[in-house]
């Protein structure tokens, strides 16, 4: 018998299954059915495809997942580009050039098309197709996938033994419902102050007339040290790659740096304070691992959290808006650390604002701008950095249905 699979990406669609169900198309007969065309859903399809599996579908009119999606000023990957990169292909290691320390987002999509061309994966995607429903049949022990083409809005129904979703942990954006219009223009606001505000803030701040920055938590942020890659490192790396990717695969964060043995708590204060000064001029994640009892000990932590408050307040100038960027509710790494490029720094521009929304909390959007629960605000941009709705977001908002009729939705807590 010949194996064949598809891969889909997720959908926003909530139609009831009764009424798709009277209108299946012919079913189509396949062994896989992988939704999405990310990072995962290429390398799936190439693994599959080596088996005697064969065909893929996303929703977007192009692969990369993530990547594809999220296009917003200053999206960049917070972990080194050697390591956010396919380990399956030596030949790939060698043949693929990065061109900086952390890749940016048009970068890691050229990377992943590369690849779906290197790979002759497209044969197998068809693209602008979306997933609204996956029942599952207990007699057959095989699920009805529907799709829905984004284009003219027909639909497809195919049986599969196995529904596989490769949608992502952070694809499915939070958008807040809140009551207002749309704008566009000069005088811009950002809500957020997560990883993509992090990111997108510094850039919007070059270009804006003004930039007035809505905070409800602040992060822990470290500095990113981008650069371009200096070619006799990147030549040392790919030498290295078959070493470097074992070493990964040893570690807790999939990278080749291994954590510190040392206790912050049984190291001196001048020697702890030496150490982070190594990591933190490092940059990226490296400030996480700089002691091996940060995660189990909140008093170690304690030592690294006030640190970073410490460089906080050498960089931003207003001792106020520094002591509203100072992280207090949660310890360092509990929420994945931010990687930045002159986060704080642009809190010290003319041009920029930061509100913090905790005792005013932002109630409307208005014809002008928004309203928190204190005052009203005039822009004429508005950017939602509010994240995703993180690991299951993108699985509950298709209409799964396991055995005995239950949905996913229905077995998946809220917050």
């Amino acid at each position: 018998m010949t194996c064949s699979v598809i891969a889909v990406s997720s959908s926003l669609s909530a139609a009831s299954s009764s009424t798709r169900m009277a209108s299946m198309r012919p079913v189509r007969e396949l062994d896989v059915v992988v939704v999405g065309a990310g990072f995962s859903g290429l390398y799936l399809l190439h693994r599959l495809r080596g088996q005697g599996l064969s065909v893929v579908v996303e929703k977007g009119d192009g692969v990369g997942g993530t990547w594809y999606w999220n296009r917003y000023p200053g999206a960049r990957c917070d972990v080194e580009s050697p390591y956010y990169s396919y380990s399956f292909s030596p030949e790939l290691e060698q043949e693929w050039e990065w061109t900086e320390r952390y890749p940016t987002q048009p970068e890691i999509l050229r990377y992943l098309n590369h690849v779906a061309d290197r790979f002759d994966l497209r044969r197998d995607i068809a693209l602008d197709t979306e997933v609204v429903s996956a029942v599952y049949d207990e007699p057959s022990a095989r699920w009805t996938v529907t799709t829905r083409s984004t284009v003219d809005g027909s639909e497809q129904t195919v049986s599969a033994r196995y529904c596989v979703m490769a949608t992502g942990c952070l694809s499915a954006g939070r958008v807040p419902d809140f009551e207002g219009v749309d704008f566009s223009g000069k005088r811009v606001a950002v809500i957020g102050t997560g990883s993509s505000g992090i990111q997108s803030i510094p850039e919007i701040a070059r270009h804006a007339e003004h930039l007035t920055v809505f905070q409800r938590t602040p992060n822990f942020s470290v500095p990113a040290r981008n650069q371009p890659l200096d070619p006799q490192e990147w030549a040392r790396i790919k030498a290295e790659y078959p070493r470097l990717r074992e070493l990964a695969r040893q570690t807790p964060t999939g990278l080749p740096f291994p954590p510190s043995t040392a206790s912050a708590l049984e190291t001196a204060p001048e020697e702890q304070r030496k150490v982070m000064e190594e990591h933190w001029t490092l940059g990226g994640f490296r400030l996480g691992q700089c002691f091996s009892d940060l995660a189990v000990s909140k008093e170690a932590n304690d030592v690294v959290a006030q640190y970073i408050r410490e460089r906080i307040d050498e960089i931003v100038d207003d001792p106020a808006v520094a002591e509203l960027l100072k992280p207090h509710d949660h310890p360092v790494g509990t929420k994945r650390i931010c990687v930045d490029t002159d986060y704080y720094a642009t809190f010290n521009r003319d041009n920029v604002t930061l509100v913090d929304v905790r005792p005013a909390p932002i109630s409307k959007l208005t014809e002008h701008g928004l309203s928190t629960a204190d005052r009203e605000y005039e822009f004429d941009a508005l950017v939602f950095a509010t994240g995703f709705d993180a690991m299951t977001g993108a699985l509950t908002r298709i209409d799964i249905t396991g055995t005995d009729g239950t949905t996913l939705a229905e077995k998946t807590p809220r917050t």
